[in-house]
């Protein structure tokens, strides 16, 4: 018999519970709520006890003895997030097997991380092109100004970029997209995170399926997300674009499973803790 991952009763101190991820336990530990409702049948719903000890009691299993990855088979306890009894807390969103899911800051914060690491990679090959743009910019700007001080009629405010910036921006989203798609699939595929995910605890995987994601999740992933940002550039209907990608970043909000728009075409959950290979 094996056990899902998902949180348990620690069995070496009834005061917290721990992570077990399906084979071994981990080394993620979180405060128990309340005390189990009789020593050593921890995560047990009262109903279910009684039975338990006549059955251990016929196997000859010792008290505790049912836990995962205590060396034999037997009652283990409940994951924490199907418990229902008394001492414990509300629900805690989860995959299937019992991952709890990251929270909406969480992902928030690794993706700002995450920006300041791509920035650093990115500026040797696009920075460059990057000045190019910002010359022309205030090129602009230094010309309407001279133009206000002689009392010249200003131009009307405009939210469009100099078309000059144009040749000068794309190579930048080429390159950019480049480095972040290489950055994003190697370390997902290879470790389940980003630097920014390991930085806050956090990882990505299939919903279904424990460990780092397949390329092609991740491709999908990083299409729809990075597509919204390229679409947004788009003169007139980029306004559009850039609202859409606002909504997938606060999807999770309102999502029961967590998800943004982008996990759920790739079918993936962001979630508590690492991830390790299947």
């Amino acid at each position: 018999m094996s056990f899902p991952a998902g949180w348990y009763d620690d069995p070496q101190d009834p005061t917290q519970q721990r992570y077990w991820d399906g084979g071994f336990w981990t080394d993620y530990r979180r405060p128990r709520e309340g005390p189990p409702p009789y020593p050593h049948q921890y995560g047990q719903p009262a109903a279910q006890q009684g039975q338990q000890t006549f059955v251990q009691g016929q196997q000859g299993f010792g008290p505790g003895l049912g836990q995962p990855g205590m060396g034999r088979e037997g009652y283990g306890p409940q994951p924490a997030h199907q418990q229902q009894g008394f001492g414990y807390g509300p629900r805690v969103p989860a995959t299937p097997d019992g991952q709890p899911l990251a929270g909406w800051w969480k992902r928030v914060l690794a993706r700002i991380l995450d920006g300041l690491v791509l920035f650093f990679i990115t500026m040797p090959f696009a920075g460059y092109f990057y000045w190019q743009a910002i010359k022309i910019m205030f090129d602009t700007l230094q010309d309407d100004f001279d133009a206000a001080s002689r009392g010249a009629e200003p131009p009307p405010i405009s939210t469009e970029l100099p078309p000059g910036m144009y040749k000068w921006l794309i190579p930048v989203a080429v390159i950019s997209l480049i480095i972040s798609f290489l950055y994003e699939y190697l370390m997902l595929t290879r470790k389940g995170a980003t630097l920014g995910k390991m930085a806050v605890g956090i990882s990505v995987r299939l919903r279904e399926v424990p460990g780092p994601p397949p390329g092609l999740a991740v491709a999908k992933r990083f299409g729809v997300d990075y597509g919204f940002q390229l679409l947004g550039w788009i003169p007139v209907v980029g306004a559009l674009f850039s609202f859409l990608g606002l909504i997938n970043y606060l999807w999770p909000l309102w999502d029961d499973k967590k998800q943004a728009l982008h996990d759920k075409v790739a079918a993936t959950n962001v979630v508590v803790g690492p991830q390790t290979r299947r």
